[in-house]
């Protein structure tokens, strides 16, 4: 077989021949534009695990929606959006009115909100609606759930556009920005609404438990190869897309889940990352190395 006919059926065919691999394609690297630069700001801001934990704080509301409307994926986003908003609330308050730091409360709180979405869906629906919902499935996006996910990436590229500088001057150097007049809880009520709303739009394709890889692990390892803000987005963003193409084609061609095969490849690009990235571990052996010699 030649080069070029292997190629072909392996990277290329299933996108031109199937639909559903084409709206699958299409709903992720539309997420991971708009998903991978919120996580690099999360890692700026150190908030790394909240998107952990905003992503299974939204499963109660899609429980409830998932109760009231079954598998309408309208109902389950807005019940998602509802319930991340509103943890995010009340961690901000208990942080606020108590001892307890964000991270804690953060923590409690998604522990709860995950038993009670799991315990609600498990009484009112079956183990493959649990599965589906904790798990995603990118295969099976339909036009609906294509159109939504590509609503909600084109909005929040738009606002993080818009919210870009301040969110920067929030993020170094908070004291300036309130001495500037400017509230420094509403580009951080802003920014929530952003990482909720992706985390939202990435359930049916990769699953609430999913969800978030897509957004920290891409973001994680571009740290490691830029030190510019710039820089960093536009790498998160191209190893999101780079892991969300290889791991369809894996998926499609080893009958493997694809949204935890989709985060395994974003996984893959880390540790190689850790290995041959200027901030790595090789170039910095390298490095000291030719220090000693």
């Amino acid at each position: 077989m030649a080069l070029s006919t292997w190629l072909w059926d392996t990277a290329f065919a299933p996108f031109a021949e199937f639909a559903f691999m084409r709206r699958a394609l299409v709903a992720t690297l539309a997420l991971s534009l708009s998903a991978a630069p919120l996580g690099v700001f999360l890692t700026l801001r150190r908030m790394s695990l909240l998107g952990d934990a905003l992503s299974h704080a939204v499963l109660p509301g899609v429980a409830i929606g998932f109760m009231l409307s079954g598998l309408s994926l309208t109902a389950m986003a807005l019940g998602g959006v509802v319930a991340g908003m509103l943890v995010a609330a009340v961690a901000g308050l208990v942080t606020r009115f108590t001892l307890l730091k964000e991270d804690a409360s953060l923590a409690a709180i998604y522990l709860v909100a995950l038993a009670l979405g799991v315990t609600l869906i498990s009484g009112h629906g079956t183990q493959l609606d649990l599965l589906h919902i904790l798990f995603g499935s990118a295969l099976g996006v339909d036009r609906q759930g294509l159109l939504m996910v590509a609503g909600v990436s084109s909005i929040s590229v738009l606002l993080l556009a818009a919210m870009y500088r301040g969110l920067v001057l929030e993020s170094f150097d908070p004291v300036f920005l309130g001495a500037a007049g400017r509230r420094g809880w509403v580009w951080q009520q802003g920014f929530l609404m952003l990482v909720v709303i992706n985390l939202v739009a990435g359930f049916q394709t990769l699953g609430t438990l999913m969800a978030v890889g897509l957004m920290m692990l891409p973001a994680v390892s571009s740290r490691l190869w830029h030190d510019t803000l710039a820089a960093q987005l536009v790498n998160a963003s191209v190893q999101a897309m780079l892991a969300s193409a290889a791991g369809l084609l894996l998926s499609y061609h080893l009958d493997t889940p694809s949204g935890p095969t989709i985060i395994g490849c974003a996984g893959a690009l880390y540790f190689a990352s850790l290995l041959f990235a200027p901030g790595g571990w090789l170039p910095r052996v390298w490095a000291s190395a030719h220090r000693v010699a």
